[in-house]
């Protein structure tokens, strides 16, 4: 899985053999997840986000939210249209479940 995404990813170039040097791991050991009723009751930076639909879900790890500065609402926006492949108000949908959970990230210096 991890060869498939540095290389077969559409959304992203492939890595090449001359980036290989200067690549840095980084693990995030999530949490169990945990449902929530209201969008708002997300903690941004502090928890990550899955929506799910029936067959569609995405998720974006809690760090996402601080490397890319959105707000809370173009987060889930973002999530639903670029990760779950629904419409860019998903979240607000009462038959889309989200799901809320934190994550610990081990990264190489």
């Amino acid at each position: 899985m991890t060869i498939a995404a540095a290389t077969d990813d559409p959304r992203f170039s492939p890595i090449q053999p001359a980036e290989l040097a200067e690549i840095k791991i980084e693990i995030s050991v999530m949490t169990p997840k945990r449902k929530i009723e209201d969008w708002q009751e997300i903690e941004l930076g502090k928890e990550g986000v899955v929506v799910q639909k029936g067959m569609y879900s995405g998720t974006f790890l809690p760090q996402v939210a601080t490397e890319t500065g959105w707000s809370k609402e173009e987060f889930l926006r973002q999530l639903c249209t670029q990760k779950a492949g629904l419409p860019e108000n998903c979240y607000q949908d009462p038959e889309v479940d989200l799901y809320v959970f934190e994550a610990q990230v081990l990264a190489e210096e």
